[in-house]
């Protein structure tokens, strides 16, 4: 029998936390901000946690971690918040069914109902990529019209359109933000020492939890245009992984290699 043995020390004891988006915010901007971001985290895992709350799927993040030196986080939310995964050593990303037992209830039924809607809608694309409890599509340039998305909706689902290229529909009430708030409390990590980080419209629940966040630099207009106004809210100059760091700095969560 295979025993997995979490990262450890656990993160409900570190003093700050990141929750971070990945594609263009984690995994963004240069190769340079990166480098210095991951090494930092890296060099103090004994005082920093690291979620990471991502529209990819569990598998996504081993390989990415193992393959890019990406470093690794204690917690995965992932496919936009439909699913709860602990990781444990070396790298294994395990959904953890207690956590995701109100996500699966909300999703039963949903699937096939959702499927034959949303295959009446021009201009999407199934994506090519597990699903558990949600369905992602692709959007087209030609032919989508997101009032088609009308009757989706009305299955009591949530639909978010991100980025002008996605549709997530969801479980209702279950996206980003409620659950790494979820994630948050059953880790008894204070709420003061976390910081959420995103770029696109669907990262808008994550940033408007009532945590300390950050849309880092070249994010979505969309995204700008629905965050309010909040001593909370950092929106970076820096893009990527320098508008983390650059977060961090502007509330004081952890001395950082620009602040020694």
């Amino acid at each position: 029998m295979t025993i997995h043995a979490p990262i450890q020390p656990p993160i409900g004891e570190k003093a700050f936390v990141l929750a971070t988006d990945l594609d263009g915010t984690f995994l963004g901007g240069t190769a340079e901000a990166r480098e210095e971001l991951y090494n930092w985290i890296e060099d103090n895992r004994e005082t920093i946690g690291l979620i990471f709350v991502t529209g990819r799927h569990p598998e996504f993040i081993h390989d990415h971690c193992d393959t890019f030196g990406v470093p690794m986080p204690e917690y995965v939310i992932a496919d936009v918040g439909t699913t709860i995964a602990q990781v444990y050593s070396p790298g294994m990303v395990l959904p953890v069914p207690e956590l995701e037992a109100h996500i699966a209830n909300a999703w039963v039924g949903k699937a096939m109902m959702v499927r034959d809607l949303m295959a009446k809608v021009d201009g999407l694309t199934l994506q090519d990529t597990p699903f558990r409890h949600r369905l992602s599509y692709n959007i087209s340039i030609d032919g989508f019209n997101i009032a088609d998305l009308d009757p989706v909706r009305a299955l009591d689902v949530d639909v978010l359109v991100s980025d002008n290229r996605f549709v997530d529909v969801l479980p209702q009430g279950v996206s980003k933000g409620p659950t790494l708030h979820r994630l948050l409390k059953t880790l008894g990590i204070a709420p003061d020492r976390v910081l959420t980080a995103g770029d696109t419209l669907n990262d808008l629940s994550m940033l408007t939890a009532d945590l300390h966040a950050v849309a880092v630099g070249g994010s979505e207009q969309a995204l700008y245009d629905n965050l309010p106004e909040s001593p909370k809210i950092h929106r970076a100059r820096g893009e990527g992984a320098a508008g983390i760091l650059e977060a961090i700095m502007a509330f004081n969560l952890h001395p950082t290699p620009r602040s020694s």
